[in-house]
């Protein structure tokens, strides 16, 4: 519904001028120290600030195709599953809230990922974490590079690189229970100067879940494709140069509702559906763009830019009211009975909507490294724009005995006749930051600004031709600057002790009736230990928000008259302390026992009194919803060369699903969990391998959300048998 904006030709040209050149760079160093956090220009080990990176190795152990179970790994990242399949994650990170993840920075290959990340950041849309080989994580004030939400921090995906050899690839194909079914192939190679890689992952499942009466399949297919080429310069060219052109494509039907159950039914039959939601699907697909180009004009001073587009669509056909009441006041209650045979009803009416949207995240960034003496600086330039754009209609259907339970189309809607509206940003983005080494002392200062100009036009639900100018066109504009420091010590060559300061800020979306943006103070105080095979990160945390935004999502169970909404919570404080850690026993021997914990304690409470269609009633000393204060992952493996196994623990406590203080009602609790997961590999040959996986190994039954008033059930023991072959 939407044409895309040409980006403004200045910035085009000073991104890629540098591309003129016959000669380009010899490897693809370069452009890999680009797209990550961490590298030779930021090592992991001696960042000043909570720092995680997931390696291919680690990757493989699990071989997961939910981004939610992989995460576990790092602390201070919370997970509210919903699906059991991580289809879309909902991820926060230091009691940022996790709703589709829309409160935390998530890039793929250091661009933003979200499909409106200024306009409409629920992130609908998540990047394929099983085609990915290294996942980065950091919080604190080193993460002043990488906007627009710098308070929980930032999350980056890095894609399949180019083999360094003249021809590599894999195959890795698996097959699992509730026809779960995965083929991952990709192969490329590196030439004098060109190198290219393609890539497909396809994974499907015919789903957990039995949709009563009708049966039918309530799982999903995806599939992604990805190809890169990249073109270097020769060992004579004046500045060494490399330009990269990476192409992605990926696509997804899966037949996912918002519909949970009561808790009677939740007891009785955790992985049943009601047959009202048996039409429920989205339909989405995703394309990408991103050209990278990176020019050294001596081994102290370099620019790197890239320009991006990113265009999503997607429609979720789901319930929104039976017999006119909403799924959640009432309309749960009623699908429940009429399954039952209890309602004493002949029919329901089933309204169905069609939540369709389109998407666009389009832009431009570039960013200079100097190395002068004892600093390091970096200057970035970014701009972006982006939009959303509804057009959304309802299909009338009955449910009878007659029909065989099976949903009768009554009327269908008109598109564009409930929500119309397209809500779009732009904004100009730059910092500084400069990196002073002195012996063991390290200080960073940086400071970060964002200019952003947001948009909502509204042509209401009698007008979907959009004729004549919009009922409602909302404007706003503000700006934030964002310092930002950090200071390290070496006390010797294994201990390393950190802190750092940074003010946090999240745009105002166009649905802020206020237009204030979140603000908060966000500090931290942590040690790291490297030393062999013993590695160990303690971190302490605090927020001070000033004003804490509330996203109102048809995710979070809101109406229809407040979707897209944004709400000002005010003041909210979040403290509490991250521990990680890794060790293998018997490192040199035939048998090694790599051990890895991650621990995190929060604690998180508005600090002011109020009352809010979003966050409810809220009284000072309420604690945030969903928001667990204690989180535990243990791992235990043993591995020769031959074979490895390993089986991983994860503890979330209690969670309450409404702010409030003190002992947790029933209707608005979430029970402790663990969740252990097993893995088990046996290498034929350095090339071969076949795999088990086993998730939730002990069948655990339990609760993940209790979203528009119902409950979701976790996905129960899965079992999965894969092959693998490197070429």
């Amino acid at each position: 519904m939407f044409a895309a904006k040409p980006l403004p030709l200045s910035l085009l040209t000073m991104a890629l001028m540098a591309s003129y050149s016959s000669h380009l760079m010899a490897d693809d160093a370069s452009v890999l120290e680009q797209i990550t956090i961490f590298g030779q220009q930021n090592p992991l080990n001696t960042a000043p600030a909570s720092a995680h990176e997931i390696t291919q190795a680690e990757l493989d152990t699990f071989k997961y195709t939910d981004i939610m179970r992989t995460l576990a790994t790092i602390p201070g990242i919370y997970i509210q599953e919903e699906d059991g399949y991580g289809l879309r994650p909902n991820i926060g990170m230091r009691g940022t809230g996790q709703n589709r993840s829309e409160k935390i920075t998530v890039m793929e290959d250091g661009v933003l990922a979200a499909p409106a990340p200024y306009a409409s950041p629920a992130a609908y849309y998540f990047p394929t974490p099983g085609r990915m080989e290294r996942i980065e994580a950091m919080k604190g004030g080193s993460t002043i590079q990488y906007g627009p939400r710098t308070t929980g921090g930032v999350l980056n995906l890095v894609s399949r690189s180019i083999p360094t050899d003249e021809l590599a690839g894999n195959l890795d194909v698996a097959l699992g229970q509730d026809g779960f079914a995965k083929a991952h192939v990709y192969g490329g190679g590196q030439g004098e100067q060109v190198g290219a890689v393609a890539e497909i992952f396809r994974y499907q499942a015919d789903g957990f879940r039995d949709i009563n009466h009708v049966g039918g399949n309530s799982g999903f297919v995806r599939t992604d494709a990805l190809a890169k080429v990249s073109l270097h310069s020769d060992a004579d060219a004046t500045y060494a140069q490399q330009l990269q052109i990476k192409l992605k494509y990926s696509d997804e039907t899966s037949n996912e509702t918002y519909m949970g159950l009561t808790s009677a039914d939740y007891h009785s039959a955790p992985w049943s559906r009601y047959s009202a939601s048996q039409n429920d699907q989205m339909v989405t697909d995703h394309q990408q763009l991103q050209v990278n180009h990176v020019i050294e004009f001596s081994p102290e001073l370099n620019l790197s830019s890239v320009a991006y587009y990113n265009a999503f669509h997607r429609n979720w056909y789901k319930v929104n009211k039976i017999n006119g009441k909403s799924l959640a006041s009432g309309g749960i209650e009623l699908a429940s009975a009429f399954d039952a045979g209890t309602s004493g009803l002949d029919s329901l009416a089933v309204e169905v909507k069609a939540n369709n949207r389109d998407y666009l995240s389009q832009g431009i960034q570039t960013q200079v490294n100097w190395d002068v003496a004892q600093h390091q600086v970096t200057v970035g330039l970014r701009y972006h724009e982006d939009q959303m754009d509804r057009f959304q209609w309802v299909d009338n259907y009955q449910l009878t005995q007659q029909y065989h339970m099976t949903l009768a189309p009554e009327d269908a809607g008109i598109p564009g006749t409930d929500s119309n509206r397209i809500d779009s940003a732009n904004a100009w983005a730059m910092f500084v930051e400069d990196k002073m080494s002195f012996d063991q002392l390290a200080i960073t200062l940086g400071m970060r600004y964002e200019d952003i100009e947001t948009r909502r036009q509204d042509w209401g639900k009698t007008n979907p031709g959009r004729v004549g100018e919009p009922s409602k066109d909302i404007r706003n504009h503000f700006d934030a600057l964002l310092p930002a420091a950090a200071v390290s010590y070496a006390i010797t060559d294994q201990w390393l002790v950190f802190t750092g300061v940074q003010k946090g800020f999240a745009p105002a979306a166009p649905g802020n009736s206020d237009g204030d943006v979140e603000k908060s103070w966000n500090y931290e105080l942590g040690a790291r230990f490297n030393q062999d095979d013993l590695q160990a990160e303690a971190v302490a945390f605090y927020s001070d928000y000033s004003n804490m935004h509330g996203n109102c999502t048809a995710a979070q169970g809101c109406d229809d008259d407040n979707i897209g909404n944004q709400y000002n919570a005010g003041a909210v404080d979040v403290k509490g302390f991250e521990l990680s850690g890794g060790y293998t026993l018997n490192a040199q021997g035939q048998v090694s026992f790599p051990i890895k914990m991650a621990y995190t304690y929060t604690q998180a409470e508005f600090s002011n009194s109020f009352d809010s269609d979003f966050w409810g009633q809220v009284n000072a000393g309420d604690e945030l919803p969903y928001l667990p204060s204690n989180q535990m992952y243990l791992s235990i493996g043993a591995e020769t060369a031959q074979w490895q196994v390993t089986v991983a623990g994860r503890y979330t406590s209690d969670i309450r699903t409404d702010a409030g203080h003190g002992a947790i009602p029933s209707d608005e609790l979430i029970e402790s969990k663990t969740v252990v997961d097993l893995a088990a590999r046996y290498f034929i040959s350095e090339q071969q391998e076949v795999y088990l996986q086993a998730e939730n190994l002990l069948d655990e039954t339990y609760m993940t959300t209790r979203i528009h008033g119902s409950i979701f059930s976790g996905k129960p023991r899965s079992l999965t048998l894969g092959y693998s072959y490197q070429f």
